[in-house]
């Protein structure tokens, strides 16, 4: 008898990855009654594979409609085999299909899809992030003027960011639920970088030129002060970054300020 980890394990890899294996080890302990083994476990995959089939299609309902359901369900069959959830929380699975998809090869003439998907992704973590209180820009005054360039800032959960070469968020606007089926899209039309955030309960995107986006990314990769601006005059010479810094304090989207480590501090005990 299989103790219940190795049970555990055996029925996962067997109803996701079709391993035979791993049915021949359960065997002993599911065998027996109407149906056989193999059978009644195709049943309970094929519930399991509608369910997380719904719920990626609830998370990226743009991409749904532009390949169409049927072979959305398809893609979704082929996604779900290679990456089963790591998480017990629905809401949390489908982090890895937007690269999926990018190398997907009925996929491979729709260059916009993955970075639609990234687009649907990030509002998804936008929609279900948790609440974190923002800081107000008084906090500054705890940390001296001379290690403004090692400071680090933490930006709220729901911040994220996405550069596409296509106008994904016209895409995904014109693919949305009730959307003008005759609206046109040029996809030569040029990229862009965008903001996806939240403000209170409702998901906010917003452009953002390539300094700003280049500095407000660095800043959520945890990047030092000093690197994120140095990416952001690389986009633009005259980048305002006093302005830049106030205007991510009045936002909200600042929830704490660490510092890096200074030079000659790192690898030490």
């Amino acid at each position: 008898m299989l103790a219940p980890r190795e049970f555990q394990t055996a029925f996962r890899r067997a109803l996701l990855e079709r391993d035979t294996l791993s049915l021949e080890l359960m065997l002993p302990e599911i065998d027996g009654g109407p149906l056989a083994a193999d059978e009644r476990l195709e049943v309970y995959r094929n519930n399991v594979f509608a369910s997380l089939t719904e719920a990626l299609k609830e998370t990226f309902p743009a991409v749904c409609r532009l390949v169409d359901e049927r072979f959305f369900a398809h893609a979704a069959r082929e996604f779900i085999s290679l990456h089963p959830p790591e998480k017990p929380a629905l809401i949390d699975y489908g982090a890895r299909l937007p690269d999926f998809l990018a190398s997907f090869p009925p996929c491979r003439d729709l260059h916009y899809l993955p970075d639609v998907a990234r687009f649907e992704w990030l509002m998804n973590v936008a929609a279900n992030a948790l609440d974190a209180e923002a800081i107000a820009q008084d906090a500054l005054a705890s940390f001296h003027a001379e290690q403004a360039p090692r400071l680090v800032f933490t930006l709220h959960p729901s911040y994220g960011f996405v550069e596409s070469a296509f106008p994904i968020d016209r895409i995904w606007r014109a693919n949305c639920p009730g959307a003008n089926d005759d609206e046109e899209i040029d996809l030569a039309a040029g990229g862009v970088k965008l903001q996806v955030s939240r403000r209170s309960a409702e998901v906010v995107v917003r452009k953002l030129d390539r300094a700003e986006f280049a500095f407000r990314d660095a800043l959520s990769a945890g990047h030092p002060l000093a690197n994120a601006l140095e990416r952001a005059f690389a986009e633009q010479a005259d980048f305002a970054a006093a302005d830049a810094m106030i205007t991510l304090f009045a936002e909200g989207a600042i929830v704490a300020i660490n510092l890096s480590p200074a030079p000659g501090e790192q690898g030490q005990c």
